[in-house]
């Protein structure tokens, strides 16, 4: 991608609402572009207003339909909302497959809404490595709520708590595993429990295990906390998605009561900052991995003139020069 391009005016226009200049300015940070960190210093005195909602859970309860039926009541209430759903990677061109801006299309002409798939890229965990400044594209356009659909990768989807205000974990009745797929993990990070496909049977079995399992989990909580509700769905027709939108409201206002949205935006922006800084090391060590000090030391130590440990730390004073 060509490095010419005016900064300003492209960020000036995404805050205009032209959705080009928006998905220019996420395509550079997915595609690391040399100014990506121009672009970050741009967008960020516009940013901090938008609440963020990440979907999560077990593959198959309906992410893509329970996103979109809450994209319908967000707009229905007259909310700007942009998505960012995160797709596996395609393994020849890398990009994303793009299943879930597909199931979005009845929004694809609407200018309130922006729908973005990204790739994961082998990034684990469930999200993107460059989620977190596409989120800071949608925020600084003046998006007033962003969702974050995950990949859909199971237990391993925890990734998505670093980063929304309020995490939903969608469950569904007759899944099997999915409530030990949720124990392992995911249960820990909801905000928000849905039980989509409500109208099949076992879902009121579902949401008595999940009441039972928040009800454990509670007794080791001192003091006061947020109390998870369980919203039972059926998005396909949208019913009890306007009960997800209340629940999400109710969260929203007990964050910022319990002084809790700051910190919880302020562990983001440290994971954020680690990330970075994280990449920026990868980096310097390829370049000495592809030259000849890497090469020497691991020589050093099959020789038994280093251990590992005292090879490492010559390799970090390189680092630090």
């Amino acid at each position: 991608m060509a490095l010419a391009f005016d900064l300003d005016e492209l960020v000036g226009r995404a805050r205009e609402g032209q959705h080009r200049a928006v998905a220019r300015l996420i395509s550079l940070v997915e595609d690391a572009n040399p100014r990506v960190a121009d672009v970050a210093r741009a967008l960020t005195p516009f940013t901090g207003n938008a609440r963020i909602v990440g979907l999560t859970g077990p593959p198959g309860v309906g992410k893509s339909t329970s996103t979109s039926a809450l994209l319908t009541a967000l707009r229905a209430a007259g909310k700007r909302v942009g998505v960012l759903a995160i797709d596996p990677s395609s393994p020849f061109s890398g990009g994303a497959l793009l299943g879930d801006r597909i199931r979005m299309t009845e929004h694809a002409t609407d200018p309130g809404v922006f729908i973005r798939s990204m790739a994961t890229r082998g990034h684990l965990g469930g999200l993107s490595w460059a989620t977190p400044q596409a989120v800071r594209v949608l925020d600084a356009a003046g998006f007033d709520v962003v969702l974050i659909e995950t990949v859909g990768v199971g237990q391993s989807e925890v990734d998505v708590v670093k980063l929304a205000d309020t995490t939903v974990v969608l469950l569904a009745p007759g899944m099997g595993d999915g409530i030990q797929a949720a124990k392992a993990g995911v249960l820990e990070i909801a905000d928000v429990f849905v039980v989509n496909k409500a109208d099949r049977e076992g879902a009121d079995a579902t949401v008595h295990d999940l009441k039972q399992m928040i009800s454990l989990a509670r007794r080791e909580i001192r003091g006061p906390s947020w109390r998870q509700p369980i919203v039972p769905t059926v998005a396909s027709t949208g019913q009890g998605v306007d009960d997800v939108v209340g629940a999400l409201d109710a969260h929203h206002e007990w964050l910022v009561t319990h002084e809790e949205l700051p910190r919880r935006r302020a562990a983001r922006a440290r994971d954020e900052v680690e990330a970075i800084a994280v990449r920026r090391l990868r980096a310097e060590l390829a370049d000495l991995r592809h030259g000849d000090r890497l090469a020497g030391l691991a020589d050093r130590v099959v020789a038994r003139e280093l251990d590992p440990f005292a090879a490492a730390d010559e390799l970090i004073e390189d680092l630090r020069r």
